[in-house]
């Protein structure tokens, strides 16, 4: 009997095919969705902008080689760098998740789609420039802010019922493939470079989610995303040179992504049938994920936590003079804040501390808010009452607000806190479903996201700037038809 495969060179997988075909084919004209993507462009942007306050984070800016200068490189705003797009992708993309602080998307897989700007700002900026350079008609905005809308898309769609962490896998992955789609789009690719640039990505070497969870939580989870938007444009770049793509990169027994990386850990996969061990897709592709977009805008904390911490934020004045009283703090949450950030024990750096559900209580219970300057080292050493309070805490999962989490028409990220004394005495148990950033509650948080967005543009720019930025950015109609270039150029030290 032989033992030899048939070499027959397979089609694209479907997966592929409808990424692609969505990319090259569908038509955005939801008012809704462009209108949220720029708020999105906003606030991606201010968080970059707010992050370079952090040394650690600018340590790893700039060009590999001191004093490069790139002709027609991509700028990174906030800074006065000029880099090709590969490595101004990476720095743009750190800066946007540095702190914590970008939109979100929860589903069966957590993300944070925003973080494909890092890949979209960076080839449309260089972009642009070079056709400005040669005569030819340059890339406006709205291009921009359609790639941001199919991003989301791609990478929210994937998230709504595959389950990525659940086999160890981080959700950059997410990123790199949503990237090196629209990307390879704003490059001018065909299907099939399109289709190869996208079997690259899924045929990588894929991040481990180690870098998020104690006891291993560090720095890398605030410039995974950087790279991995980083690498899509390098593949984009590597398929539009001619370079055969992978068909079979996710069907391919033995060999494909389905059976190395994503089922043989999968318990729940592990039980189905081999047919059905493949991604699933709720819905089809549309503008459905950045018109239901979370943001974070009262917090930099992790999105899980965001109810809880507005929940403590409120017991603050009523707590604030009895925090020695204090016997328990009782928290009921989802699964999910339990399995992503419930923890015990000492907290090791920032990162650590931001990935922490009872500090993110502990500190506003306290102070009555939470600021990125409250993760750092020198701020936890001197309040040793935070780690009393952590202490306090007892967390358990209502079983409604997990159900609630997953519910398509609902999307809640609820937490509720109770605060019990040592007389026997309690506060009310204190309930948030729907953070500020949620759809439910645009009309109350889209005014506190521009006010975020001017403080963090003033963080970094003289007021008359920031005004001439606010201004474009207020507008639909005329920041959509302003060229990339002319639109960057506004962020440049």
């Amino acid at each position: 009997m032989s033992t030899v495969e048939a070499n027959v060179r397979p089609d694209y997988d479907v997966e592929l095919q409808k990424i692609a075909d969505y990319v090259l084919d569908f038509t955005i004209e939801s008012s809704e969705a462009l209108d949220t993507a720029r708020h999105c462009l906003m606030d991606t942007l201010g968080c970059g902008l707010l992050a370079l306050r952090f040394p650690e984070c600018t340590k790893h800016l700039g060009p590999l080689v001191e004093g490069t200068v790139v002709p027609n490189g991509a700028r990174v705003p906030g800074t006065s760098f000029r880099l090709d797009p590969v490595k101004a992708a990476w720095d743009i993309g750190a800066i946007i998740r540095w702190l914590d602080y970008n939109d979100t998307w929860l589903a069966a897989e957590w993300g944070h789609p925003s973080d494909n700007l890092g890949g979209i700002l960076a080839i449309a900026d260089h972009l642009s420039q070079k056709r400005l350079a040669q005569g030819d008609s340059q890339l406006t905005m709205r291009e921009v802010l359609e790639a941001m809308i199919m991003a989301h898309e791609i990478q929210g769609i994937l998230a709504l019922d595959n389950s990525f962490n659940r086999v160890g896998l981080d959700h950059v992955v997410l990123v790199k493939v949503a990237s090196t789609a629209v990307v390879a789009k704003l490059m001018g690719a065909d299907r099939e470079q399109l289709l190869s640039a996208l079997s690259h990505a899924w045929v990588d070497g894929q991040s481990l989610r180690t870098y998020r969870h104690a006891p291993n939580a560090g720095s890398r989870k605030s410039w995974a995303a950087g790279d991995a938007t980083s690498r899509a444009v390098r593949l984009a770049d590597i398929a539009m040179r001619g370079e055969m793509g992978i068909p079979g990169v996710l069907s391919a027994p033995q060999w494909g992504f389905y059976d190395i990386l994503f089922s043989h850990t999968n318990r729940d996969l592990a039980l189905k049938p081999e047919a059905e061990r493949k991604f699933t897709f709720q819905r089809e592709f549309g503008t459905y994920v950045m018109e239901n977009i979370l943001f974070k805008i009262s917090f930099p904390a992790e999105f899980h936590a965001q109810t809880a911490c507005e929940a403590a934020v409120t017991l603050h004045p009523e707590v604030r003079t009895r925090l020695e009283e204090i016997d328990r703090i009782v928290l009921s949450t989802h699964d999910s804040a339990i399995r992503i950030i419930s923890k015990e024990g000492a907290l090791a750096n920032p990162a650590d501390r931001d990935h922490c559900l009872q500090y993110m209580i502990a500190v506003p219970l306290i102070f009555g808010s939470l600021t990125a300057e409250h993760y750092e080292d020198e701020f936890h050493e001197a309040n040793p009452l935070i780690d009393e309070l952590r202490g306090k805490m007892e967390v358990v999962e209502d079983e409604g607000y997990s159900r609630d989490y997953y519910d398509p028409e609902k999307r809640s990220i609820a937490n509720a806190i109770q605060v019990f004394f040592k007389d026997g005495s309690a506060t009310e148990k204190v309930e948030v479903q729907y953070p500020v950033g949620h759809r439910r509650r645009r009309d109350e948080g889209i005014p506190l996201l521009v006010d975020k967005f001017r403080r963090n543009l003033a963080t970094r720019f003289p007021a008359g700037r920031c005004e001439q930025i606010l201004a474009l950015c207020e507008e639909q109609a005329r920041l959509e038809s302003t060229p990339v270039n002319r639109f960057v150029d506004l962020f440049v030290i």
